[in-house]
């Protein structure tokens, strides 16, 4: 872990010295730079003074890099094209290790396949713009603007713009493991 870091960071970004840290929590500069250093590890009674000295709850000193704020600018998405004769595009949000977002663009009568297809995960559907129609085993239903649906997606389904104009979806899978596939 690098405990150490995240103090540094997190006192710098408040424009707090280690002097006021050290008045505040009683200990030496000395011990508090190699904190910063991850040269020495505090107890959690220590961390415990350090976080209220810093406004933060002691949680957030222990998250790992991976584990906090992951952000992706609009003009940063990674985008994927399905070309062929569906064009779907799907511009990929940010995520987690177990949760992706994703927009996906629908061109009027484009669908994710002819089959409908299943894989792990659950997913949530928000219909931002169009109209689409949605099938999972013998269920089915039509969707338009501000509509929300979700599924476990083990079960074979399918989704189809059925307006005439590009339908645009807002997609979450969450997945008990890693994964980096892309789901519909």
């Amino acid at each position: 872990m690098d405990i150490g870091s995240n103090i540094r960071a997190i006192r710098k970004r408040k424009n707090i010295t280690i002097a006021q840290i050290c008045e505040e929590t009683g200990l030496s500069q000395g011990f508090l730079s190699q904190v910063e250093t991850n040269k020495t590890s505090p107890s959690i009674a220590t961390l415990e003074n350090i976080a209220q000295a810093l406004k933060v709850p002691l949680a957030y000193l222990l998250l790992k890099k991976e584990d906090r704020m992951h952000i992706v600018r609009k003009d940063e998405r990674k985008v994927t094209i399905f070309s062929g004769s569906e064009n779907l595009k799907v511009a990929h949000l940010s995520s987690t290790k177990n949760v992706k977002t994703m927009i996906i663009e629908m061109p009027p009568g484009a669908s994710t396949g002819e089959t409908p297809h299943a894989h792990e995960g659950e997913e949530v559907h928000v219909v931002m713009k169009g109209k689409i129609f949605a099938q999972q085993g013998e269920e089915s239903a039509e969707f338009t603007e501000g509509d929300s649906f979700s599924w476990n997606a083990c079960t074979p389904h399918s989704v189809k713009n059925i307006g005439d104009e590009t339908a645009i979806v807002l997609i979450s899978v969450y997945t008990e493991a890693d994964q980096s596939g892309i789901f519909l």
